[in-house]
């Protein structure tokens, strides 16, 4: 179950990763410790680059802690591993270590970054492999640049890791030789002890639990049968509704019922989420309202097209999430 609910969470992290991607927006980060990713990830690993290359890892203890978004660090390390793969197609040897090092402008970095001095965790990925020349090395984290045959690369994997890395205000540094191998050392910034993410975690326990009245609007039938069954297990009541249509008639029907918030998605056949709050807070003021959606960028238009300072909910979300969400908005003003 553990593994289960491990394949879940990566599932949504690359989720996230795409729609980031898409709307050109940044990631909030998070902190953590690179070890326990690359422990974590050293099954996926294994099955990645085949049984005919060796993968060893040497982790330095108490390296410390980065700040930056899951989904990206994992990224990192699976992109570099897998260019490391394709550099040794008869098999080899594939190290993964880190370490705490210390960096200064005259640290010679790819592209000639000048990193700003100070505590740096680094992530090295070393392959036995074919190595490159110079020329090859210049163009390495340009995008779609590539040395594979025509539909084995698309020249992006080294790029994102660059984008990445730049994006968490750290290096990149490489050193290769051909028919030798290549390293390639990741350097992120330490956090220090009064280091905070940008956004609090959920926070670990049990869920917190309720008993109001929730109107569920959601057309999807399985997000709407997982979301319902979590709030009821909750304590709520859950009113549920597959279309904005069927939650106006529902509330029409009902018209004596308290309603404590309103869970609605935002992109929906027919009505949308927004034009659905709209006509229900004209027949019952002061509704606390918690949007939740799939889509980024131009369909939502958060702070326009939901209104301003509106609850928002990123799918996919965790029952937690949800749980601790839903909590937040029910305690929080009309």
């Amino acid at each position: 179950m553990e593994q289960v609910t491990r394949a879940g969470e990566r599932a949504a992290s690359l989720t996230r990763q795409l729609l980031v991607f898409s709307r050109h927006e940044q990631v909030v980060p998070q902190l953590l410790e690179p070890n326990a990713v690359i422990g974590d990830l050293e099954r996926l690993l294994r099955r990645l680059i085949g049984e005919d290359i060796e993968l060893r890892t040497r982790l330095q203890a108490h390296v410390g802690q980065v700040l930056i978004d899951q989904g990206y660090l994992e990224q990192v390390v699976v992109n570099l591993c897998v260019n490391a793969r394709d550099a040794m197609p008869h098999g080899g040897r594939l190290t993964i270590e880190t370490d705490q090092v210390e960096l200064d402008p005259t640290t010679p970095m790819t592209r000639s970054a000048v990193p700003a001095p100070g505590r740096y965790v680094m992530i090295a990925v070393n392959d036995s492999g074919c190595g490159m020349d110079r020329e090859v090395q210049s163009h390495l984290f340009e995008p779609f640049f590539t040395t594979k045959e025509v539909g084995k690369g698309t020249g992006l994997g080294l790029s994102t890791v660059y984008g990445i890395v730049a994006g968490a205000h750290g290096h990149v540094g490489v050193y290769s030789e051909v028919g030798v191998g290549t390293s390639i050392k990741v350097y992120l910034p330490r956090a220090g002890a009064d280091a905070a993410p940008a956004a609090a975690a959920v926070a670990a326990g049990p869920a917190p639990r309720g008993s109001e009245t929730i109107l569920l609007i959601e057309d999807d039938e399985m997000v709407r049968g997982l979301a319902r069954g979590a709030l009821e297990e909750w304590g709520y009541n859950v009113l549920e509704a597959r279309s904005g249509g069927e939650a106006l008639l529902l509330c029409e029907q009902r018209r004596k019922l308290p309603i404590d918030l309103v869970l609605t998605d935002v992109v929906m056949p027919g009505l949308s989420g927004p034009e659905v709050v709209k006509r229900l807070e004209s027949i019952r003021p002061g509704l606390r309202v918690l949007f939740c959606s799939g889509y980024t960028s131009g369909a939502l238009q958060r702070e326009e097209a939901l209104g301003t300072g509106r609850a928002f909910m990123q799918k996919p979300f965790t029952p937690a999430m949800l749980a601790c969400t839903v909590r937040k908005v029910l305690d929080g003003p009309a």
